[in-house]
């Protein structure tokens, strides 16, 4: 199958390795995989900022960057999530309506195509150690993935996946809020960090990096024995890091 992969500012700028890494995943499931060199932002933070006119700017080139009738493949709930769902409010009943509504319906988030398209989910892949697995925000309520991470991470071997006491509450990153109230967002990491260690876990795994980076300071400058892993990081270990 051929698929267009989308990989989110965040990821582009401060977790390259994620992205090559879901390009061998795909790869190694059969997909040949397109990329556009032209895609930037999915408008999230703008959107998120208030700032709707923005938003449909950066998103009008997002419509523009990707093909309606090809699957868009993302590494990121969170973006994907801003696609399937808030689209709907910039460009319903605009010139790019029909075109935005093809979009939505062929977005995927990488673990939900792995598992629910393509029906693929041994990789080969070697970790050893306990890991928790973070539902984040826009994983868990708006991509719908809850299982499928799981799925996926119970064939890696080696490693053994533990439930995280309130693993549906959020992590406290939530972009802005994090600026907007630290206090709180800290207090969000803490307990999420707090919880991991409790379960006697070495990892705390997700699919959305901005909520791990979140997790990873906290744990960097507390000095504690955790790592925290994207699950397209996860499953490319044993076979195909470089």
């Amino acid at each position: 199958m051929k698929v267009e992969l989308f990989i989110p500012c965040f990821i582009d700028q401060l977790f390259p390795e994620t992205a090559f890494n879901t390009i061998k995943v795909l790869e190694k499931a059969g997909c040949t995989v397109e990329y556009n060199p032209a895609q930037t932002c999915c408008g999230q933070p703008a959107f998120n900022a208030g700032f709707w006119d923005d938003a449909k700017t950066v998103g009008s080139k997002f419509l523009n960057d990707f093909s309606a009738d090809t699957v868009i493949v993302s590494p990121s709930a969170s973006c994907t999530g801003m696609v399937k769902n808030y689209y709907n409010d910039l460009f319903t009943n605009t010139t790019s309506h029909n075109k935005c509504r093809a979009i939505q319906a062929n977005i995927f988030e990488l673990s939900d195509f792995l598992v629910n398209v393509l029906q693929f989910d041994y990789f080969g892949a070697e970790l050893d150690g306990r890991a928790v697995y973070h539902d984040s925000c826009a994983g868990l309520r708006e991509c719908k993935i809850k299982a499928e991470p799981r799925q996926l991470l119970s064939k890696v071997l080696g490693l053994e996946v533990v439930e995280l006491k309130d693993g549906e509450t959020c992590c406290g990153f939530g972009g802005t809020f994090a600026v907007k109230f630290d206090a709180i967002s800290t207090a969000m990491a803490q307990q999420k960090v707090d919880y991991a260690l409790a379960a006697q876990a070495d990892y705390i795994i997700s699919t959305d990096t901005s909520c791990l980076m979140h997790l990873q300071s906290y744990i960097d400058k507390n000095s504690l024995p955790l790592k925290t892993y994207h699950i397209a990081d996860v499953l490319a270990m044993g076979w195909g890091n470089v």
